[in-house]
């Protein structure tokens, strides 16, 4: 529980079952003071007094819908946390669309489980009995896997510490939504927050975007322009890929974060800035020093503290719940989607090279393609990966345990764990694959070797960042990759013709 928390009183509503007194004790440990009700008249008259409403649901989620009303009417806003049967997997999302603040299956007692119902409480409502609070923690963030929770917990602490912070991760990994992380959950989430990619704006307009100009400081300047530093007044900046900034302006950048003064172009007056500063690269900023394209005296300065957002692939645990959370954007509410077992075991399978970027993408694609309410195999389209011919020969041994839907994730909001009823038990082992598939009669030595080479670059993109980090690992130019690539796919889909 977090030490700013005084002990939460929580509603309890079970129709089914009486709350033991182990339980009870139990939750009390946990920071969790449960008052049992047994009829909306009963939860009615203690509203007034409560934190946190606990109610279990039977087979629909009108409980939900008729408290979330009473609440309303009696002008409360009271979290909600549902508990749902392991049979009855299909209300975990049915829940969370609704606006349930958690799900939790109806026989989880775990103090982690309920420890993540606190912290949810405390990041996302306001609390007359909680201490103040300086931040808010975002909503809309999915942080499941034990990596990226660790990475969450991290960045809330270095939030609270008014230090410049250094996102490094790959292209596409959510650095920017760590970036507000540490925005929102700081003293200053009242103030903007201000994005400015390095990377995507001509060098001679770098400058001016950065610290703004006077009025007639150059031709066109017909009035003054406020740059991203005095945008960001009170707030924080965020600098994504410093590493492209060019090297003459790093040393102006330096100046500013010394001075905690800028100057606008064609002026003289020192603007006091009251900024934090959040800056992010996909690169080895040290390989960039030695190189000489980067200031080692600027990244000392930027580099107070170090966040790493690791590759999708390095954090399975968030590929469903980032699948449920995408749905959920961009399908109708009353559309009732579903992803089959064996296309959860193909997300979870493939490398992910593009990271976050790509699985939007995967995603979108499937919803084009699919036009009854199951994605398939057959509606996944990924970036760097064999055509859907070639997939099928390519497909991943799968545990036999049935692979919970990622639809059914209870997460796809928030940043808390992902219920143990909800983990997948797939398993991709290319090595279990392999040596299942009979080989042909008589197959040549050339035959055996195209089909090794076709194994090692499968293996090489599903478990690298990107097509040129692979031609790497593998010894050949990013050109020949691209060659035996496209010839694999001509071969699979000449051998699907025959």
């Amino acid at each position: 529980m977090s030490p700013t928390l005084i002990a939460q009183q929580a509603l309890w509503l079970d129709p089914f079952q009486p709350l033991a007194d182990a339980v009870q004790a139990q939750l009390a440990a946990g920071g969790l003071t449960v008052h049992a009700v047994s009829t909306l008249e009963e939860l009615q008259a203690k509203l007034a007094g409560a934190d946190l409403l606990v109610i279990r649901l039977g087979d629909s989620i009108e409980l939900l819908q008729e408290l979330q009303a009473l609440t309303v009417t009696l002008g409360y806003e009271l979290p909600i946390v549902c508990r749902v049967d392991r049979r009855h997997l299909e209300l975990v999302v049915a829940a969370m669309r609704q606006g349930a603040l958690h799900v939790l299956p109806a026989d989880d007692w775990s103090a982690e489980a309920w420890q993540s119902v606190l912290a949810l409480r405390d990041a996302t409502q306001p609390m007359a009995r909680t201490a103040p609070k300086v931040a808010r923690a975002p909503r809309s963030v999915v942080y499941v896997d034990p990596v990226s929770q660790h990475l969450f917990a991290l960045a809330q602490r270095v939030a609270m510490a008014n230090v410049t912070a250094l996102i490094e991760g790959p292209t596409g990994a959510g650095k920017e939504v760590l970036a507000r992380v540490l925005h929102e959950s700081s003293a200053r989430a009242r103030g903007p927050f201000v994005a400015l990619n390095c990377a995507a704006l001509p060098e001679h307009l770098i400058e001016d975007m950065l610290f703004g100009h006077e009025k007639g400081a150059f031709t066109g300047a017909h009035k003054e322009h406020h740059g991203v530093f005095e945008q960001a007044q009170g707030g924080t900046l965020f600098l994504d890929e410093i590493g492209e900034m060019p090297i003459h302006l790093q040393a102006k950048l330096l100046r500013i974060l010394q001075e905690r003064q800028v100057v606008r172009l064609g002026g003289e007056r020192p603007i006091d800035l009251d900024v934090r500063l959040v800056v992010a690269t996909n690169k080895d900023l040290r390989v960039a020093i030695a190189a000489r394209e980067f200031r080692e005296d600027l990244y000392f300065r930027i580099s107070t503290f170090k966040l790493r957002v690791p590759p999708l692939r390095e954090r399975p645990g968030d590929i469903l719940p980032l699948v449920a959370r995408l749905l959920a954007r961009h399908v109708n509410s009353n559309r009732g989607l579903s992803i089959s077992t064996q296309a959860q075991a193909c997300l979870q399978a493939y490398g992910w090279p593009g990271n976050v970027r790509e699985l939007e993408n995967v995603v979108l694609r499937a919803l084009v393609l699919c036009t009854d309410d199951v994605i398939t195999p057959a509606h996944l389209m990924f970036d760097d990966a064999l055509p859907s011919p070639m997939q099928a020969l390519m497909q991943p041994v799968m545990n036999p345990a049935p692979v919970a839907s990622a639809l059914q994730s209870a997460e796809v909001f928030y940043s808390a764990p992902v219920p143990a009823f909800l983990k997948s038990d797939t398993v991709w082992n290319a090595e279990a694959m392999l040596a299942t598939t009979p080989a042909a009669d008589g197959a040549s030595l050339q035959d055996a070797v195209k089909s090794n080479e076709h194994q090692l670059i499968m293996a090489a993109i599903q478990t690298t960042f990107s097509r040129m980090e692979a031609a790497r690992k593998l010894g050949i130019s990013p050109r020949t990759l691209r060659y035996k690539l496209a010839k694999l796919k001509g071969q699979a889909l000449t051998s699907t013709a025959d």
